[in-house]
């Protein structure tokens, strides 16, 4: 009685012992580091490396070591100033093809990381960094669903000139047959080529008709702006250069953007929030363009637009090129030592272009910028979103001989306005606009202060409960003790294996588990007390308590998991964090606090004959 088998014991020494190992890299530290990764699918050798280090060489930068390890490379340094100054020395050397990015490299033993070991990652409250909450305009996407609905239902009914007009009421339009043969033809057009359009129950009256777009295909365009955002904003960070970015869906209409290293919150509002494109067309020449100015309204087939300056030039309608178009661009200084952006299109804007320059030699082109954007504002004192759209002439050039997919814009008012544009071109446009509606910055002595604190309140949790175990139940009590030690690293090996995200609420988490974790213990030494009372078998006792203790322990021990479960499916962001550590204590407590204690206590008192229990 009360004795494990030698193959049970063996056993929960390798897990423990394997629980230590993998809790140990948590302990080193972590050094300041640069992180220079692929900005593509392209991998990083040996050559790249060379390169690098003689860079580093040729510049005479101090920094602890350098070295190449899963497709990236990483340089260590002792202080935060070589290493801001190395980041802008490596961004100014190396070509776009790399992403230079701030880092803290985890300072783990190379035979410890070789064995898989590797440290807790940590959160944006503990790293220090920028923490933004995008709303997407999901008015703006059924507002575009619409409108491509509507040139789409013009190309269809045009071929046999079956409607009057067309137009756009709200969220529906209003289609206006020549006939009431007309009519019929386009509603059997309609439902056989546009299947996402309905016609609106009650509408129908003479010869107009009324249709919207269906909830389903509203629903999926709202989804596919959602993600196409996401992926959008994925790229515009990894052009920026930020090491293990977040950036996750929340909701059905919002998005998560976290950039741990990251403290100029103004540059990265300004390349997150924009909603830009660009577009190319040629100039009107032949009409008038002052009676255009005077009237307000523009000719056929021509529009009018601005410089920045106010400056007012009439342009074609039909757009050669779009930012879509795009397939890189790079800022840069042209011949003039002014700003300019050098543009590469894709097979069909390349085409467009050498056609467009074959035949309008000598005549001028212009770059449209255009800009969309919303915010948030107060009217008559209710919260409305306030839409603008900004479309401002780049510049207008003569075009002087033919080209197609390589070509350079020129007109930029600054470099950095280069360098934004060129960055946005290349992660692409937004599908619909982003409203910025919260934002936090952390900065890193604000996480290094919230680490010490939460580190802080877990010592001091865990050695109360130790000084109370150890005065309420002697020998038991110190067991219960090493049981709850055991349960913290064991937490540690786990979060860092499975490489959890350690925040301030998870810290709560595993500080409610240290006060949680003795809960067993305490139902089963007080559960031996009572057999002690009723029986003068001390071993038969203990055997009792553990497992007379058992039922209640796993029921208020599988109540607890439930709704850190149900945290976690249906939570976001912190309280996410706090269900991961809370939920993993629970299971760690409950093999600590049942079968290592027991086999602890087996191993003090199992098979001996005992007068009297220290519990």
């Amino acid at each position: 009685m009360n004795h494990y088998s030698g193959w049970k014991n063996a056993l929960i020494a390798f897990f423990l012992l394997l629980s230590a190992l993998y809790a140990l890299p948590n302990i080193y530290g972590s050094d300041l580091a640069i992180q220079i990764s692929s900005a593509g699918d392209a991998s990083i050798g040996d050559q790249d490396l060379a390169t690098v280090e003689n860079t580093l060489s040729t510049n005479t930068v101090d920094y602890k070591s350098i070295g190449l390890s899963d497709n990236r490379i990483l340089i260590r340094f002792d202080d935060s100033q070589a290493q801001l100054s190395t980041k802008a020395l490596l961004k100014e050397t190396l070509s776009r093809n790399y992403v230079v990015a701030l880092n803290l490299a985890p300072s783990v033993p190379q035979w410890l990381s070789d064995v898989g070991g590797r440290a807790m990652s940590l959160g944006l409250d503990l790293r220090g960094g920028v923490h933004f909450l995008l709303e997407v305009d999901m008015e703006a996407v059924v507002a575009m669903s619409i409108d491509r609905y509507y040139n789409e239902l013009r190309s269809l009914l045009r071929e046999d000139r079956l409607y009057k007009s067309i137009r756009n009421e709200g969220n529906s339009l209003l289609i206006t047959f020549k006939s009431e043969e007309s009519k019929q033809q386009g509603k059997l057009l309609i439902n056989d080529e546009l299947r996402d359009m309905q016609i609106v129950e009650g509408s129908e009256s003479d010869l107009q008709l009324s249709l919207e777009v269906t909830p389903a295909a509203i629903k999926a365009s709202k989804s596919s702006a959602l993600k196409q955002n996401i992926t959008t904003l994925r790229n515009r960070v990894n052009e920026l250069g930020v090491a293990e970015p977040i950036i996750q869906q929340q909701g059905s209409e919002r998005i998560v953007v976290q950039l741990p290293g990251v403290q100029d919150t103004a540059r990265a509002k300004e390349i997150l929030g924009a909603v830009a494109t660009i577009e190319f067309r040629l100039v009107d020449e032949k009409n008038d363009l002052q009676l255009a100015v005077n009237t307000g309204k523009a000719p056929a087939g021509s529009k009018l637009y601005y410089f920045k300056s106010g400056r007012p030039l009439l342009l074609k309608s039909s757009v050669i090129a779009t930012g879509e178009n795009i397939t890189g661009a790079s800022s840069g200084i042209d011949q003039n030592n002014a700003p300019m952006v050098n543009i590469q299109l894709d097979g069909p804007g390349g085409r467009s272009m050498l056609e467009t320059t074959k035949e309008f030699i000598n005549h001028r082109m212009a770059v449209v910028y255009i800009e969309n954007k919303v915010e948030t504002v107060l009217e008559d004192g209710e919260m409305v979103k306030l839409r603008t759209k900004t479309q401002d002439i780049i510049n207008d050039a003569t075009i002087q001989g033919t080209f197609s997919n390589r070509f350079q814009v020129t007109g930029m008012e600054s470099a950095r306005a280069a360098r934004n544009l060129a960055l946005l071109l290349r992660a692409g446009s937004l599908s619909a606009p982003i409203e910025i509606i919260e934002e936090r910055t952390i900065g890193p002595s604000l996480g290094a202060d919230n680490i010490a604190k939460g580190f802080l309140s877990v010592l001091v949790g865990f050695s109360l409960v130790l000084v109370f175990m150890a005065w309420r139940y002697r020998v038991f009590g110190f067991v219960a003790n090493v049981a709850l030690t055991l349960n913290l690293v064991t937490i540690v090996a786990v979060l860092s294996l499975i490489q959890a995200t350690l925040t301030l609420p998870g810290i709560a988490g595993i500080v409610l588990t240290v006060g949680m974790a003795v809960d067993a213990n305490v139902l089963i030494f007080e559960r031996i007390k009572e057999e002690l009372k009723s029986t003068s078998n001390i071993q038969k006792a203990i055997s009792a308590g553990y497992e007379k203790a058992l039922l209640t322990i796993a029921d208020a021990n599988i109540t607890t998991l439930i709704a850190s479960i149900v945290l976690f499916s249906f939570g976001t962001g912190a309280i996410k964090g706090f269900a991961v550590t809370l939920s993993i204590g629970i299971i760690t407590s409950m093999f600590t606090a049942i079968v290592v204690s027991r086999a602890l206590i087996n191993l003090i008192y199992g098979g001996k004959k005992v007068e009297e229990l220290a519990i």
